[in-house]
C-alpha cells in the first residue's frame, strides 16, 4: 500500500512524502525507527490519484531538470553544506511532485546510513547506470562536488544534442503533414468535382486516373475508416519495431538512409565517446563502463558492438581494435585514435576529443538539414503534382478528342 506521510526528523525538521508499507502502524515504526515522529499518514487511495499527476504515466523527470539538480547540488555540497541540507534544500525548490518524492526517498536513505548512489538505485529510471556509477566512484574518491559537476556537464552535452536534432527535424515534418493534409483536402473536395465531369460525358478513364478517383472516393466516403487504417498502420508499425528480431532489421534501415543514417551514425559515435570517457574519468573501470555504455545506446547494432568489446576485453584483446573492425558503425578515426589513446595512457582525453569532434559534425550537419531536405520535398511535390495533371489531361483527351 502506498501512503503519503509527514513527519518531524532527528533534526527536528518537517518531512513530506511518499512511502509503501503493509500498513500506517508499520510505516509509523519504520519512522520512529529512523528517530523522526510521525505527524500524519495518509492512505493514498484511487480517488486521490484520479487524473492528477501523479499517475505513472506522468511521473517523468527531465533530463533539463536532472541537469539543474546535478550543477546545484555540486555547487552546494562545494560550499561546504552537508548532503541531506543540500537535498533538503533542493527537495524544497522543485516542483515536481515526483521528484519531491524521489528527494525525499533520497533523504531518508542518507539518514539510515545509505550513500547517495545506493539511494539512486532505487530510482533507475530516473538516475541511469551511467549517473549512479560516476556518484559511487566520486563517493569512493571523495571528490563526489567534481563528479556532479562533471555529470552536469555530460547531461547538458546529451541535452544539446538531442535538443539540435529534434530542431532539425521539425521544419521537416511540418512540411511533410502539410502536403499530406493538402492532399487529403484534394482528394474530399477538388477531385469528386473533376470527377463528375468525366463521369457525365460516359468516356472510359485511364487506369492512373481510375486510381486517383478510387483513392478521392474512399476519402470522401469513408473517410473514418481511411483514418482509423492509418492509425492502426502506425500503430503495427511502431510495435513491430519494438520486436529484437524485427528491431534489427528497423534499426539497419536507419543507418542505411542516405542523409539521416550519416547523422546517426555520428550521434550513436559521440555519445558513445561521452559516455565511455566520463565514466573512465571518474575511475571506473572499463569492462565495466563498456557495459554502463551499452544500456546508453538505443541501436541494437551498436549494443552488440559495445557488448563484443566487453568480452574482446576480457580475452586481452584491445578496445580500438574491436572499433576498427565495425567502420561502418564507428568512423575509421575513432578507431585510430582510441588506439593512440590506448598508447599514450590518455585514453579519457582521447574520447572527449572524439565526442567534441563528432559533437560539432551533428551540430554542423543538422543546421544544414533543412536545405539538404527541401529539394527532396520538392521533387517529391513535383512528382505528386505532375502525375495527378498526366491523370487528369489523360482523360481530359479522351473525352474531349
Amino acid at each position: 500500500m502506498k501512503f503519503k506521510f509527514k513527519e518531524q526528523n532527528k533534526e527536528g525538521k518537517l518531512v513530506e512524502g511518499l512511502a509503501e508499507s503493509l500498513d500506517k502502524f508499520s510505516l509509523a515504526r519504520e519512522i520512529r525507527e529512523r528517530g523522526g515522529t510521525p505527524l500524519s499518514i495518509k492512505e493514498i487511495g484511487l480517488k486521490e490519484v484520479g487524473f492528477s499527476m501523479d499517475i505513472k504515466i506522468f511521473n517523468r523527470v527531465s533530463l533539463s531538470e536532472k541537469i539543474m539538480f546535478t550543477n546545484n547540488l555540486s555547487g552546494m555540497l562545494s560550499a561546504g553544506l552537508s548532503l541531506t541540507r543540500a537535498l533538503s534544500v533542493l527537495e524544497k525548490q522543485t516542483t515536481n511532485k515526483y521528484f519531491k518524492s524521489i528527494l525525499n526517498g533520497l533523504i531518508e536513505g542518507i539518514t539510515k546510513g545509505d550513500t547517495l548512489s545506493a539511494g539512486m538505485k532505487k530510482f533507475p529510471k530516473v538516475f541511469s547506470g551511467v549517473f549512479i556509477s560516476m556518484v559511487h566512484s566520486g563517493e569512493e574518491s571523495g571528490g563526489l562536488p567534481n563528479t556532479l559537476k562533471e555529470i552536469g556537464v555530460t547531461l547538458k552535452k546529451t541535452y544539446d544534442l538531442n535538443r539540435k536534432i529534434k530542431g532539425a527535424m521539425i521544419y521537416p515534418s511540418v512540411i511533410v503533414f502539410a502536403i499530406f493534409a493538402i492532399g487529403v483536402l484534394m482528394m474530399i473536395y477538388v477531385v469528386p468535382t473533376l470527377t463528375k465531369t468525366f463521369v457525365d460525358i460516359g468516356v472510359p478513364l485511364p487506369a492512373t486516373t481510375q486510381f486517383i478517383i478510387f483513392i478521392s472516393d474512399t476519402l470522401s466516403q469513408h473517410f473514418p475508416i481511411f483514418a482509423l487504417f492509418i492509425a492502426v498502420l502506425v500503430g503495427l508499425g511502431i510495435g513491430i519495431s519494438k520486436f529484437s528480431i524485427t528491431k534489427r532489421y528497423f534499426d539497419l534501415f536507419i543507418l542505411k538512409l542516405p542523409v539521416l543514417g550519416t547523422l546517426i551514425r555520428e550521434m550513436n559515435t559521440a555519445r558513445t565517446a561521452r559516455t565511455l570517457s566520463s565514466l573512465l574519468s571518474s575511475g571506473v573501470d572499463l569492462s565495466k563502463a563498456l557495459s554502463i555504455t551499452e544500456e546508453v545506446l538505443q541501436n541494437v547494432h551498436y549494443k552488440e558492438l559495445i557488448h563484443g568489446s566487453v568480452i574482446s576485453i576480457e580475452k586481452g584483446i584491445s578496445l580500438s581494435s574491436a572499433f576498427k573492425e565495425h567502420t561502418n558503425l564507428y568512423p575509421v578515426m575513432v578507431g585510430e585514435m582510441i588506439e593512440v589513446g590506448e598508447e599514450t595512457g590518455k585514453l579519457s582525453q582521447m574520447l572527449i576529443d572524439i565526442a567534441d569532434f563528432y559533437e560539432n559534425e551533428v551540430d554542423n550537419k543538422t543546421k544544414n538539414l533543412s536545405t539538404i531536405i527541401e529539394p527532396v520535398l520538392m521533387i517529391f511535390i513535383g512528382v505528386a503534382v505532375g502525375f495527378f495533371c498526366y491523370s487528369y489531361d489523360k482523360a481530359y483527351v479522351l473525352s474531349y478528342g
